[in-house]
C-alpha cells in the first residue's frame, strides 16, 4: 500500500524508489492491456485455499477475510500477503509499513480492530491484520466498481482493487483505470502470478454435457465471432488457417478448461499473447490438449491440475489481436482441429 494505503511494496509511488522492486512476471499482461474496456469484476479464483499452502494458524483468518466479498477471495488475500511481506507478521517498511498486511500507521486505525480479542488492535497481530487487509480489500473493490458504472475507470475489478491497494484509490479515479506506474503494475503482477499457489482446484466443479466431449470454455452462450478454417488474418493480412474458434465476449470474462487435465504451458508466446496449454491425456486412443489464448491474466501454472469448467485466466487481447475475444483451440495428436464438433456446436 501507499501512503493512502497501508502497504511497502507502494513505497515508490509518488517518491523516490521503493528499496525492493518487484519483478515482472509474464503471467499476465498488465502494462496497457490491463486497461482494457471491461464490465466485469472478473475475481479469478475460487473460495477455498490449497491444502498446506498457509500455516494452519492462519487459514481460519484467511478464509474468513476471503468471504467479505466476492471480488476478494482467500486466495487472493494469500497472494497479497506474500506479496506485501513474506508471510512475516513482525515485517516492517523503510517507510513504517508494519506486519503481514504492510499498514502504514495512518491507515491502520481505519481498518484494524480486535478480531482475535487479546485486547488490542495491532497490525503486527496476524489475525487482526488479515481481517483488515480483507476489508480495505473489498471497500477498494466496491469503489472500482463505483468509478467503473460511472465510467470513470475500466479495467478487471480485481486488478483495479489491488492496484489502488498499493498506490491509493486516487490513482484510480485520475488516470481512469490502471495507473502508469510501474511498480504499481508489477505488484498486480506478482500478487496474480501468486494466486494460484493458494487456489484449491477444487472450487469451480464443473461437468461435460451429456453427449460432447469438453465443455464450453466460457459460461452462457458466447456468440462465434470467427470459425476455424482457413481467412485472411486480420493482422497480417495473409491467408492461412485459422487455428481456433472466437468467441466475442468482454475483457475480463473468465476463461474456463474445457476438460480435466494438467497445464503444460502458461505464459507468453508471441502472435498468442498470454497463453495456456493443458494436456487431457488419451481420448479415444488420440492425445488431446486445448489451448487458451490472448488473455489479459493467467490463473494457473504449469504443472498444476486442472478440473473442467475451473477458471485458466481472463479474456484478453494480447499478442496478435485486434480487441478482446477468446481465442479457444483443440489439438490432437499435435496436430489443430475444429473445435466445433467437441462442443458440441457442430
Amino acid at each position: 500500500m501507499s501512503n493512502n494505503g497501508g502497504g511497502a511494496v507502494g513505497w515508490a509511488v509518488g517518491g523516490a524508489l521503493a528499496a525492493v522492486m518487484l519483478p515482472v512476471i509474464m503471467m499476465v499482461a498488465v502494462g496497457g492491456n490491463v486497461k482494457a474496456e471491461d464490465d466485469t469484476n472478473g475475481d479469478g479464483v475460487g473460495g477455498g485455499l490449497k491444502s498446506g499452502s498457509v500455516k494452519p494458524e492462519y487459514v481460519p483468518w484467511v478464509l474468513k477475510a476471503g468471504a467479505l466479498c466476492d471480488v476478494i477471495k482467500p486466495a487472493v488475500i494469500a497472494a497479497q500477503i506474500e506479496a506485501e511481506s513474506g508471510w512475516n507478521p513482525n515485517a516492517e517498511s523503510p517507510v513504517g509499513a508494519q506486519g503481514l498486511s504492510q499498514f502504514m500507521p495512518g491507515t491502520w486505525p481505519n481498518w484494524g480492530k480486535d478480531e482475535d480479542g487479546n485486547g488490542q488492535a495491532s497490525p503486527f497481530d496476524p489475525a487482526d491484520a488479515i481481517m483488515a487487509q480483507g476489508r480495505y480489500d473489498c471497500a477498494l473493490a466496491k469503489d472500482v466498481e463505483g468509478y467503473k458504472n460511472r465510467g470513470q475507470a475500466s479495467g478487471e475489478t480485481l486488478d483495479l482493487a489491488l492496484a489502488a491497494y498499493n498506490a491509493g484509490p486516487g490513482a484510480i479515479q485520475e488516470y481512469h483505470g490502471m495507473p502508469p506506474y510501474t511498480e504499481t503494475q508489477n505488484y498486480v503482477v506478482r500478487i496474480k502470478s501468486l494466486i494460484p499457489k493458494y487456489q484449491s482446484i477444487d472450487d469451480t466443479p464443473g461437468s461435460i454435457p451429456p453427449g460432447q466431449k469438453m465443455a464450453m470454455p466460457l459460461t452462457g452462450n458466447p456468440p462465434v465471432t470467427s470459425p476455424y478454417g482457413m481467412r485472411l488474418h486480420p493482422i497480417l493480412h495473409v491467408w492461412k488457417l485459422h487455428t481456433g474458434i472466437d468467441f466475442g465476449v468482454p475483457a475480463g470474462t473468465p476463461f474456463l478448461a474445457a476438460r480435466d487435465g494438467k497445464v503444460t504451458f502458461a505464459g507468453w508466446s508471441n502472435g498468442y499473447g498470454n497463453r495456456v496449454v493443458i494436456s487431457h491425456g488419451t481420448v479415444d486412443g488420440k492425445e488431446i490438449s486445448t489451448t487458451y489464448n490472448h488473455m489479459s491474466a493467467i490463473n494457473v501454472s504449469v504443472g498444476q491440475e486442472i478440473k473442467v469448467g475451473q477458471q485458466v485466466g481472463a479474456v484478453g487481447s494480447t499478442g496478435y489481436s485486434t480487441g478482446p475475444h477468446a481465442h479457444f483451440e483443440v489439438m490432437v495428436n499435435g496436430q489443430y482441429v475444429d473445435p466445433a464438433p467437441w462442443l458440441g456446436l457442430k
